[in-house]
């Protein structure tokens, strides 16, 4: 299957020695036909953060990079293990392997014109204003309130003009359209149904994760774009 330049080639028509960004820069031209050009620049010029890559981190990265965000900074410190499958964008051959640098290998794989900066480190209150410094939105994807409450305390004292897209609620299997978002302050957003809890529902399952992950990349697509009330 060949894909149609607006010049009427194809990728496949490239000749080898062409320049790499040129290459990168017409696919990048092509996979967006279908966005707003405005908002596509907007997305190209921006610099997200990813706090957690596991089921709503990675689906989170994946939206936005296959929006066309500029840059995304990908934080976490653990590996990929068996359990993570049901519901995180890894595969069984990457079982063992450190999240990010699997998160990174997967999204360059899919959207190299999107720059990805995997830190493995695990994010506390007191490193993630140094780790998401260049990021003007960060989307918290924690499965702990704890570290929740800690990343969202530590980036809106030392990041004040950082704006942060939390979650809260969104296990077990209860209906979808429970899950909504909250304009908490001008710079902070929490999705899901602000109720369900891992120990007192189902469990965790990709499709109601997924939901979350998606209104969370939404409302970080709108924002850039200037729209999100």
């Amino acid at each position: 299957m060949t894909f149609p330049l607006r010049e009427s080639r194809c990728f496949l028509d490239h000749p080898m020695n062409r320049n790499s960004d040129t290459i990168s820069s017409e696919i990048h031209l092509h996979v967006h036909d279908r966005q707003s050009p405005a908002i596509t620049e907007r997305l190209r010029t921006a610099c997200v953060g990813i706090a957690g890559c596991g089921g709503l981190g990675t689906v989170v990265a994946e939206v936005l990079a296959r929006a066309g965000i500029g840059k995304l900074i990908i934080v976490d410190h653990d590996v990929i293990e068996p359990s993570n499958l049901n519901r995180q964008r890894y595969t069984i051959s990457q079982i063992g392997m450190p999240k990010v640098k699997a998160l990174a290998e997967n999204l360059t794989a899919a959207c190299p014109c999107t720059n990805i900066v995997p830190v493995r480190e695990f994010i506390t209150a007191e490193n993630c204003a140094r780790i998401f410094q260049p990021c003007s939105i960060v989307a918290e994807c924690f499965d702990s309130a704890e570290r929740k409450a800690a990343l969202v305390a530590g980036l809106r004292s030392a990041l004040p003009s950082c704006i942060v897209v939390a979650t809260s609620g969104l296990a077990g299997i209860g209906p979808g359209e429970l899950i909504r978002t909250v304009r908490v302050s001008d710079r902070f957003y929490v999705v899901g149904d602000m109720q369900s809890d891992m120990e007192q529902s189902e469990g965790l399952f990709a499709s109601r994760v997924g939901i979350a992950a998606s209104m969370q990349a939404h409302v970080i697509i709108r924002i850039i774009a200037g729209v999100q009330q």
